[in-house]
C-alpha cells in the first residue's frame, strides 16, 4: 500500500483468514481504499484506515463479514486486523495495524458475549512508515458519542492507494 508517509507490504493469510483476505482484497480491487486517510492513531495501540475520505466523511461499507477471530491468528505488533464495532460481525471495510502486542484483542469477552478481533495479515516491511504514521499529531473532535472521532491526524496521512499482487 502506498501511503503519504511511505509504502507497506502486507502478506495476507488467506489460510486462516480466507474471509477477511477476500473481503480486503474485494475493496482493494475496487478501489475503494485509494484516497482513504489514516483517521485513527493510537499511539502503542493501533493505526486503522479504510473508512473514511480526507475531509472525515464516513465511506459507505458492504455487507458485514463473519468474525474470524479464532482462527490461531493473534494481535501482535505489525499484524493487521479487521475494525469493527460492539456487534462481532459487523467487520465491512475499516481495518488496523497493531503497534504493539495487543493481547486485549484476542480475548472473548464472556460476560458480554462479544468475541476477539480478527487478524488476517502482517507486515513484511514498511514497519518503519507505520511507526512514523503512529508518531504524528492527533486531536479528538469536540463532542460525545459514537459519532465523535477520536485520535485524528493533526495533519492528513493519507492512504493513496492500495495494490493486490
Amino acid at each position: 500500500m502506498n501511503t503519504s508517509e511511505g509504502d507497506i507490504w502486507l502478506l495476507l493469510d488467506s489460510e486462516h483468514a480466507p474471509v477477511s483476505v477476500a473481503n480486503f482484497v474485494m475493496y482493494a480491487e475496487r478501489g475503494d481504499y485509494d484516497g482513504n486517510i489514516f483517521h485513527r492513531i493510537v499511539p502503542g495501540f493501533v493505526i486503522q484506515s479504510g473508512g473514511h475520505s480526507a475531509d472525515l466523511t464516513e465511506l459507505p461499507g458492504g455487507e458485514p463479514i463473519v468474525n474470524e477471530w479464532g482462527n490461531g491468528l493473534t494481535n501482535a505488533r505489525r499484524t493487521i486486523g479487521m475494525a469493527r464495532d460492539t456487534d462481532p460481525d459487523s467487520a465491512t471495510r475499516q481495518w488496523y495495524i497493531n503497534l504493539a502486542d495487543n493481547d486485549r484483542l484476542n480475548i472473548a469477552r464472556e460476560v458480554s458475549g462479544d468475541a476477539g478481533y480478527a487478524v488476517f495479515g502482517r507486515v513484511v516491511e514498511g514497519m518503519d512508515v507505520v511507526d512514523a504514521i503512529a508518531a504524528v499529531q492527533t486531536y479528538d473532535q469536540p463532542g460525545e458519542g459514537d459519532d465523535v472521532l477520536k485520535n485524528i491526524p493533526v495533519e492528513t496521512v493519507d492512504l493513496e492507494r492500495v495494490v493486490v499482487r
